[in-house]
This record gives C-alpha cells, structure tokens and sequence, in this order.
C-alpha cells in the first residue's frame, strides 16, 4: 500500500469513527446554485435532494439561493458568482446571442420544464377566450416575464394583430389584472394562476391561453453550469444530475412531502398552496406528454433549432443563436438513471 492509499484509508477510518460515511471521508466539491424565483412548491426539485442528503452522498457541498428571474441567474452564473442556476432556456439563448465576446457564456446541461409554463391569463368578463381576441387588448406583465419576452412568438403562431403593453412590478401584475387596470396578463401558468385565486378571482372565471397548447413549442427551464465548471470538474456536473434525477422522481411521485423541504427554507409558505404550485408545474411541463416522448432531460435537435430560430427573431439579437452552443447532453445521467423519473 502506498502513502496515498494509506491516507485515504486513514481518512476513510476516521470519518467512520464519527459516524460519516466514507463520502464524507473525501473531498467535497462546493457548489452554488441560483434559482430562478423564490422558494415556492417548484424550488422542491432542488430543495428535496438538498435536504435528502443526495448530493452531500455524492462528494458535493451545494448551496442554493433564492432568485429574481432567469435573466438574473443567466448573468450571475455568466459572472462567476455562481457555478450552477436553473434558468428559462430563451433567456440563456438571449444571453449567448447579445454577448458572443464573453469567455464565460453558462451552458445548459439538463432539461427541466420541457415545455415552457408561460400562458396568457384573462377574466372571462374581459370577453377574451382565444389568442385572436387580444388584438387592441391591453396586456400587463414585467419587462423580464419570459411570456411578455416571447409573446412575440404566440403572436405570429396564432395571427395576433397588435396589443398595448403595460409594465410593473412581478406583485402587482395580477392585482392589475383583478382590478381591470389591464385586459390581460403574461406568466408562468402555475405562478400567475394560484396567485389570481388568492386575490379572490374563481378559478371557473379565469381564462387560460397555455403557450404550448397554441402552437408554441419552447422549451423551458433548464439547468445551466458555467463553462469553467464543466471544464475543470465535469464530473462533479454529472454528480449533480444525477444527485438531482433522484430527487425529481420522488418529488414527481410525492409533492406533498417534498414540499416540506421548501417550508424548511421558508417558514411562512402555504404548504397546500406550494404544493399545488408544484402539483400543476409537474402536470404541465415537467411530466408532460412532451417530455415523456423526448425523455427526462433530453432535447429534441429539431425542436432546439427551431426554438434557437424563433429567439433569434423575437428577441432581435445582435447574432443569431447557436443550438450547439447553449446545450450539451453529454454530462447527462444514463438513462437507466433518467427513464424511471416521469411517471406514466
């Protein structure tokens, strides 16, 4: 046995000494990680493996932090400041096509939301029941909401003569909406949905427009890791896939214990109103019809060009976007790891 053998022997003895496992006898990899919005019931993909202990199992030392929409958790995982993110795809795409000098353009890894949440949300009362009915129409939203950004794409998919647009604050959005400040509103379905309700608005009086259910196809959220990550350690991104896949199934198939991960982070949640949250996230774009043909994780070339396409168009960017430089499935769990997490 030679010196180095010997210490990891020591090593491994002394941390099953203490009651650790031999993983924790190595040398963990630090990891930050930026969400894409505050703790509410989808932060649990993360959250529930964080707090299962799966990626402390698997050598790494990962920290998440809250976030304030995808174009933020793009630039800061392009900064430095963080090494991983969860990230609306055509946000990373924006990125990549207004930046292409920047030496540290983040890379999707993992697919998440295969179809993107954004919809349109009306009252029955404003008299729209289809895309058509929004010409002329005053619509609200954020300057960042990625519904608001890709409208574009819905428009020209659906003949959609010009609308009026009115910015504000992602708190006021749907109070705007209730009290017919605005026709309409942009956003995520399981965000913008649940937070109509507890503002009083029934559930049988709103109106949804689901951009994927109207001829847009894009993709959503993914999982993004720096370059200089996925250069230098590329195996502790494998670790955090698969560390992550583990998670998602049990998530998937129980949200109302997962939840509890997120309560944990943030005390004052509504834990039936988060799991719902999550509940419609995973029925709508997570374990979606979509995702179940393609497969967790994965992407399909045809639909990626496309939407590369379609970005490029809408969001009228310096250089067109490259499919190939946003995505790689090459740090990807096999697929032995991936079939069994979408449930039929």
């Amino acid at each position: 046995m030679n010196k180095r053998q010997l210490l990891q022997s020591f090593l491994a003895a002394s941390a099953l000494s203490f009651g650790l496992s031999p993983a924790f006898a190595q040398t963990t990899t630090p990891i930050k990680f930026q969400l894409d919005w505050r703790f509410e019931g989808p932060a649990a993909l993360f959250l529930h493996p964080a707090a299962k202990g799966y990626f402390k199992a698997a050598g790494l030392d990962v920290t998440i932090d809250a976030g304030n929409g995808s174009g933020g958790t793009v630039t800061r995982v392009a900064s430095g400041a963080y090494d991983m993110g969860f990230a609306d795809l055509a946000a990373l795409m924006e990125f990549h096509a207004n930046n292409p000098d920047s030496p540290n353009k983040p890379v999707a890894v993992m697919m998440v939301y295969n179809n993107t949440p954004a919809s349109v949300m009306a009252l029955k009362k404003s008299g729209i029941t289809k895309p058509a009915d929004l010409a002329g129409k005053k619509l609200g939203a954020p300057v960042f909401d990625a519904g608001r950004r890709a409208f574009p794409i819905f428009a020209k998919a659906n003949s959609i003569g010009a609308v009026n647009w009115t910015a504000m604050d992602p708190t006021l959005r749907e109070t705007m909406l209730i009290r017919g400040d605005i026709d309409a509103i942009t956003g995520f379905t399981f965000t913008s949905l649940l937070n109509l309700e507890a503002r009083g608005a029934k559930a049988a009086d709103i109106v949804v427009l689901p951009y994927p259910d109207y001829g847009v196809k894009l993709y959503g959220n993914v999982i993004i890791a720096s370059p200089k990550l996925i250069k230098e350690n590329p195996e502790a991104v494998k670790k955090f896939l698969s560390a992550f896949a583990k998670g998602a199934k049990e998530v998937i198939a129980n949200p109302a214990v997962a939840i509890e991960s997120v309560k944990a982070r943030d005390g004052i949640i509504d834990s039936k109103l988060e799991t719902r949250r999550l509940q419609l996230a995973i029925d709508t774009v997570i374990n979606s019809a979509d995702a179940r043909s393609e497969g967790f994780g994965a992407v399909n070339a045809g639909r990626m060009s496309l939407m590369a396409s379609q970005v490029s168009d809408a969001f009228n960017t310096k250089t067109r976007v490259s499919p190939d430089a946003v995505w790689t499935a090459a740090l990807l769990p096999p697929a032995a790891e991936l079939n069994g997490v979408l449930r039929k």
